[in-house]
């Protein structure tokens, strides 16, 4: 009986020094929640993006050829000074650039006028609403694969239109109707998404400035100049800047409509496929890296630039 006491004082200390812990333990979540729960998701993110970044970043001071075992040998700045002086970097930077102007200039006015069409009151306007999303929500290269058949100067709608009389014009392969092809096939999948940022900008404009309008005399195109426009300008920046990035990157459109370099054809060769084609079919990884490093950069800097507009606007 004696020795039971030393035993059950043990056992308390014990489980107090456990409850303790545990107080401890549960103040500190609770005042670091807001870091501890997202970390995990952050530590893989970080691992899926940093990881690659760095690493490329790393081939592109190295050479080295997928198709030999050499190790990757340290060459400096050569892989850089290489591509800079490539025509073929050149001329992939102006259809990168040709490409992107082109989209946006076609793109944000055309989705701004659906935007404020759909805007309006109508008799099935949730269901035109839902429809017109369709192409933003289809899958990309299945869509495009359809695009091509539907090209195809023999078997498509080129094909159809030639049986009736028409010129047969092959407009994937032809070097001035190609581009502004891939262009049209990006604006029918990608103007629903600037459509539906420029109509959540309409739908929350207040309407004292229009009904003030409206009484003082002024006409449709006065309102939608002196007060849309630039109540909307800030919208208008955001559904630019991301089109702006997303067009420069632009790869599944022209890959799967004409293939890595246009095929043969490089009158068609925007960056990332200039990229892909140096990295995935010449193995030349560590001038690919630095190709991409530098086309970071440029997207890096587009996007900087019209950060600045905006703020210069919004000031």
């Amino acid at each position: 009986m004696t020795k039971d006491v030393p035993i059950r004082s043990h056992s308390f200390s014990i489980i107090g020094i456990i409850t303790s812990l545990n107080d401890k333990f549960e103040r500190f979540v609770d005042k670091k929640a807001a870091i501890l729960f997202p970390a995990p998701a952050i530590m893989i993110l970080v691992g899926l993006f940093a990881v690659p970044i760095v690493y490329t970043l790393y081939l592109s001071f190295h050479f080295w050829n997928l198709s030999t075992t050499t190790a990757p040998i340290p060459i400096g700045f050569d892989n850089y000074l290489q591509v800079f002086q490539t025509e073929r970097f050149w001329a992939a930077f102006r259809h990168t650039i040709y490409f992107s102007s082109l989209s946006i200039m076609i793109q944000i006015p055309l989705g701004l006028g659906i935007a404020m069409l759909l805007n309006r009151d109508f008799i099935g306007r949730g269901l035109v609403r839902t429809l017109f999303l369709f192409p933003m929500m289809a899958t990309p290269v299945s869509t495009m694969i359809g695009w091509r058949l539907m090209l195809d100067p023999n078997s498509g709608l080129i094909g159809l239109l030639a049986s009736w009389g028409l010129p047969r014009v092959a407009l994937l392969s032809d070097p001035f109707w190609a581009m502004p092809t891939f262009v049209l096939a990006d604006t029918w999948r990608w103007t629903p998404f600037v459509s539906l940022i420029l109509l959540s900008g309409l739908s929350s404009l207040p309407e004292e400035p229009f009904e003030a309008a409206v009484i003082d005399g002024a006409s449709a195109w006065q309102l939608f100049t002196y007060i849309t426009l630039p109540l909307l300008r800030p919208t208008i920046f955001v559904a630019v800047l991301f089109r702006v990035i997303d067009s420069l990157k632009v790869f599944d459109t022209i890959f799967v409509l004409s293939g890595v370099g246009g095929g043969t054809r490089t009158y068609t060769e925007t960056l990332n496929i200039y990229a892909y084609s140096e990295s995935f079919e010449y193995f030349h990884t560590g001038y690919a890296s630095a190709l991409l490093v530098i086309f970071f950069f440029i997207v890096f800097g587009f996007s900087l630039g019209l950060a600045k507009v905006r703020r210069a606007n919004d000031a």
